[in-house]
């Protein structure tokens, strides 16, 4: 063969090649998923995955309101997959009825009981924590109890956030499933008499108090703490005026919530976002959130990131998560009518 006709039969196979991978692209398609996570936290999750698999991956993040716009989309909504954190949001979605169940034998093997949908309408991707920024100077002890914090050694101690926001809510519902509406009550008046003032801000905002001095220990996130520390510079020296303690329910574990995932009642890529959903469980996407999120895998055996791992070795509360939600609509009636954000 001429050099002619051997640079031309080259040129015919890169051309086939090439050919085959964008229609093997193209037949692998698309998903379409919506998120309450910024897109730049989660890109790497999703660039995984679309080398993995050829799908290409379509996002729309906001902080509120995806699952009204899905439910006013109706069936003309490109959403497959809701990704979203906490079980209040979780819940909303299924309560505004825009999601399926999510039939993987991928999902039942690996996410435990405890963070899946009874009726298999969601699963967790991920944990994070509610825990104790305490004071390094002023706190000397390492372990609390959730109970603990409506000792009235505490008074005038304690930093929070609103006792609606979702993720005390959650906190607040899983004193009430565990406990009963009568004792919730009881605790939720003890830790409001310990306030050392009215519950504002964000979770990041109870460590800058604390180390300003105006109390003692706040509740917050795990994660939060680790973003202070590690990548942002102005918070950093609140991180370092406090720890972190990962708190227990008597005679059971700590409070973890979940980041979740749903599949859209009317999806129109399902076989697509079905991979999605099983990719997300799986020992690459797990490591991810671990590193890039600060989060705790919900699949056993993936590494937790270094920072995590320096709060201590976490022993979740074996509580179901669905029992959590159960329990959101006491919680947030108590918090009224004993003027927790008063």
């Amino acid at each position: 063969m001429s050099g002619f006709r051997a640079l031309a039969a080259s040129s015919a196979a890169l051309i086939s090649l090439s050919l085959g991978a964008s229609q093997a692209l193209a037949q692998a398609g698309e998903v379409n998923v919506y998120t309450y996570r910024e897109t730049k936290l989660i890109q790497p999750l999703f660039d995984a995955f679309t080398k993995d698999t050829g799908i290409k991956v379509n996002v729309t993040s906001a902080s509120s309101g995806l699952e009204q716009r899905i439910k006013q989309e109706g069936k003309d909504s490109p959403a497959d997959v809701l990704l979203t954190v906490d079980i209040g949001r979780i819940d909303d979605a299924v309560k505004a009825e825009i999601t399926q169940p999510i039939d993987s034998a991928v999902i039942d093997k690996v996410v435990p009981a405890q963070y899946r949908d009874p009726d298999k309408h969601w699963h967790g991707i991920s944990m994070r924590a509610r825990v104790i920024y305490a004071s390094k100077e002023r706190v000397k002890q390492d372990a609390i109890t959730y109970e603990e914090l409506a000792d009235p050694k505490w008074k005038g101690k304690i930093c929070i956030r609103s006792g609606q926001h979702i993720y005390n809510n959650a906190l607040f519902a899983a004193y009430v499933a565990k406990y009963g509406e009568a004792k919730a009550e009881e605790w939720i008046k003890g830790v409001k008499a310990n306030l050392a003032q009215k519950p504002s801000g964000g979770d990041r905002e109870q460590a800058r108090d604390v180390a300003a001095g105006k109390c003692d220990i706040g509740i917050g996130n795990t994660y939060y703490w680790a973003l202070m520390q590690e990548k942002e510079a102005d918070k950093k020296p609140w991180a370092e005026a406090t720890k972190v303690i990962l708190p227990t329910f008597q005679g059971g574990g700590t409070h973890v919530n979940l980041s979740g995932v749903l599949l859209t009642k009317n999806a129109p890529n399902k076989a697509n976002a079905m991979k999605l959903i099983d990719w997300l469980a799986g020992e690459q996407a797990q490591q991810i959130y671990a590193d890039i999120n600060y989060e705790y895998p919900v699949r056993a055996g993936i590494k937790v990131n270094p920072v995590i791992e320096g709060y201590g070795k976490l022993n979740a509360d074996t509580l179901p998560l669905a029992k959590i939600a159960g329990s959101r609509k006491a919680a947030s009636t108590l918090v009224d009518k004993v003027g927790f954000d008063n």
